[in-house]
Formats: structure tokens, C-alpha cells, sequence
């Protein structure tokens, strides 16, 4: 094995560049992105089921012939807490998949790649910041009793 092809992390471990070290780090590359588009498709679910609460309970109780409730804002706030994981588990899984990617696309496994970082955005981010934004307007939304 020629010292051409030996990147070493004198702190982790020897990186050596071969098509199976190459196509291992596309599978984790191919991990990452699968794990924030389920953290993606989990917030979504958080967010749409809080509101979706929120707004079956209010028309619930607005319908003509039922009793009041023991609890009118219980359903509110269940809503509002589902929402906030929501956008909680969208900032975190960002802030997460950051981490890694630029953990992956670092100087000893940069060479891995085989292939330049330029270029090479994530639409799953993308979907996330705007996801973000969304759940930001359904508590705003929840909170201003707008929708």
C-alpha cells in the first residue's frame, strides 16, 4: 500500500481510500440523509396532529347541542405542545445533520468522497428550515385563534 493512498486522523484512526472505504462512506452519506428525512417526515406528523387537535376540539365544541368541557383549553395546549415538538425535532434533526455532514466532509475523509462538497446541497434541509417556519405560523396561528 503506497503512502499515496493512507490519509490518516492521528486522533481516530487510519483512513484508507479504497472502493470499499469510498462506497462505505456513500452508504453513511445515504444514512444521513435517510434519517433527516424521517426526523422531517416525524415533525410534520408532530405539527399537522397538533393542529389538527386544536381545530377538531374547537369546531367540537362550537357544534350546536353539546355540553361545556370540564377543561376548554386542554385541547389547546395538547395542541400547542405537539406543534412546539414539532419544531423542536425540526431544529435538532438540522442541527444534527449539519454536524455529521460536516463530520463527513472533513479533512481525513474528505478523500472518501472522491467527489467535490461544491454543490452538493441537501433538499431535505431546505424542506426542514421551511417546515421551521410553518410550525412557527400554526403556534402563531393556535395562539391568535386565526385559523
Amino acid at each position: 500500500m503506497s503512502g499515496a493512498n493512507r490519509v490518516t486522523d492521528a486522533t481516530r484512526f487510519e483512513v484508507r481510500v479504497t472502493a470499499d472505504s469510498h462506497f462505505a462512506w456513500l452508504r453513511t452519506r445515504l444514512s444521513v440523509e435517510r434519517t433527516m428525512m424521517s426526523m422531517v417526515r416525524t415533525a410534520v406528523s408532530l405539527i399537522g396532529f397538533g393542529f389538527a387537535i386544536v381545530q377538531f376540539f374547537e369546531r367540537l365544541q362550537q357544534a350546536p347541542g353539546t355540553q361545556p368541557v370540564y377543561l376548554p383549553d386542554a385541547p389547546k395546549y395538547l395542541g400547542l405542545l405537539l406543534i412546539s415538538c414539532g419544531v423542536l425535532t425540526l431544529i435538532v434533526s438540522i442541527w444534527q445533520y449539519w454536524w455529521t455532514v460536516r463530520y463527513l466532509w472533513g479533512d481525513a475523509y474528505a478523500p472518501l468522497a472522491g467527489m467535490k462538497k461544491d454543490g452538493l446541497q441537501s433538499p431535505a434541509i431546505g424542506i426542514a428550515v421551511l417546515l421551521v417556519f410553518v410550525g412557527l405560523f400554526a403556534i402563531g396561528a393556535v395562539l391568535l385563534h386565526v385559523a
